[in-house]
């Protein structure tokens, strides 16, 4: 009897630290959830964003009309895009504190591919206030799988904007996104130099020179916090995760895919990506969908800023709560 209690006692135990499981580990190889994670889209997979066939009506229609009519005339058109983006069309949302940050949306799917691929096809799934995208649960999927770190409230996490529990249609406790979020806008290209930390330029495409955001060689400070973290959601190589609608640094601005990946949910591989902290091998592990190291499960070291702090740094450079190096502390490295 006692030996059957005792083996009942360690399987509860065990099943206890499955559920407790998360991603956090330092930079090893990450194994046992596929890299898709929420995007699986309960098995659909891929053709749940991209349709091989026929658009969002490849997909069963328009969730937004409950299931009626597709009000997109161009739907799988651009990148064979499986949501119907008709609803979105021409809308003015308020993004950031009181709504300053507005963004109207394009007109139609090929009118601004920036914004059409860096905020419209997001908001076709995880709007859900004018858009209400299929297959959509409002709840992180690592906070329902067990895989976060503990310190999480007990509450599911929303994943919709405009439908995550306040009023249906606010934005404001959204980050800032869009034109008028900008590099310029943070004051981050001008002035003295210890505040420029991007410059635009100095990539190669095709052997010919292009314009993309570099870190500022000449702040200092800037160049030890990439050498400390990195700098993934604002410089990458010839291609630009800001959007960069001219030569002036001060207008490239921040879309939702400055931040998110939609292909990978989990982890950040330096070999296929930019340089971890000088790094250029190994997967660091990542949380929602986010397109660099950001690991709030690894404990930090007294010597040590969690990625997660690391990764807002990256434009919160200075000012309230800015970086280390910013204020001097030039001995901080990352706990990744």
């Amino acid at each position: 009897m006692r030996q059957t209690l005792f083996i009942a006692l360690c399987i509860l135990v065990l099943a206890s630290l499955a559920m407790a499981q998360t991603y956090a580990g330092g930079a090893t190889g990450i194994t046992g959830v596929d890299k898709l994670g929420a995007h699986q889209n309960g098995g659909r997979g891929c053709v749940g964003c991209h349709a091989p066939h026929s658009g969002a009506r490849g997909n069963g229609g328009s969730t937004a009309t409950g299931g009626g009519p597709v009000t997109d005339p161009n739907t799988g058109n651009f990148a064979l895009w499986g949501q119907d983006l008709g609803p979105l069309y021409n809308q003015t949302l308020g993004f950031g504190d009181n709504g300053d940050f507005a963004v109207t949306l394009p007109a139609s799917s090929v009118a601004n591919e920036s914004l059409t691929t860096g905020v419209m096809m997001c908001l076709s799934c995880h709007d859900g206030n004018i858009a209400k995208g299929a297959m959509m649960t409002n709840q992180s999927w690592e906070k329902s799988m067990g895989l976060l770190p503990a310190g999480y409230g007990p509450n599911p996490i929303p994943t919709l904007l405009g439908a995550d529990g306040t009023a249906n249609g606010n934005y404001q406790n959204d980050h800032p996104i869009g034109p008028l979020a900008s590099l310029g806008a943070l004051g981050l290209t001008s002035g003295a130099t210890p505040r420029v930390l991007y410059n635009v330029g100095g990539c190669i495409s095709g052997g010919l020179p292009a314009d993309c955001i570099q870190v500022n060689p000449a702040n200092a400070a800037y160049v030890l916090f990439a050498q400390h973290y990195g700098t993934f959601n604002v410089t990458f190589g010839r291609t630009n995760p800001l959007v960069l609608p001219d030569t002036t640094a001060a207008n490239a601005y921040v879309v939702c895919t400055t931040c998110h990946t939609p292909h990978t949910m989990y982890t950040y591989n330096a070999s296929t990506n930019q340089p971890v902290a000088g790094t250029t091998t190994g997967t660091y592990p990542s949380y929602f969908f986010l397109a660099a190291p950001y690991n709030p499960g690894a404990t930090p070291n007294f010597n040590q800023a969690s990625s997660a702090t690391q990764f807002c740094r990256q434009c919160h450079f200075s000012g309230a709560g800015g970086s280390n190096e910013n204020s001097g502390i030039n001995s901080i490295t990352t706990k990744f």
